[in-house]
């Protein structure tokens, strides 16, 4: 949950925006997130100590940076889900870019 719902504040879409960068995350490392804490550890580093995951240093840095500003403290500087969409179709693109460039790589070897 995003630090301002944890604290009980008003929230909206930018509240969900935060949660799903824990989502992007869970899906990068493949791990529980704050697997380690109890409930009210949860709560105290969160919504109060403005702490956030560790982002692994070997994560595409496109990736890390997409969740590191869906986890901004003011949730009015947080990305919009049309913006994050935006952002993961360019990934999308370059990525289907990088894919083709290396299969064309790869047949010019095997010629």
């Amino acid at each position: 949950m995003a630090p301002e719902v944890l604290r009980s504040e008003t929230s909206d879409e930018k509240s969900d925006v935060y949660s799903f960068g824990v989502i992007l995350w869970e899906l990068a490392t493949e791990k529980i997130p704050w697997g380690s804490h109890n409930s009210m550890q949860l709560i105290g580093a969160v919504g109060f100590m403005n702490q956030r995951l560790e982002i692994p240093k070997e994560l595409d840095p496109r990736w890390a940076s997409m969740i590191e500003i869906c986890w901004h403290s003011d949730p009015e500087c947080r990305p919009t889900f049309q913006e994050l969409l935006n952002k993961l179709r360019d990934l999308q693109r370059q990525y289907t870019i990088q894919v083709q460039q290396a299969r064309s790589v790869a047949e010019e070897k095997e010629s």
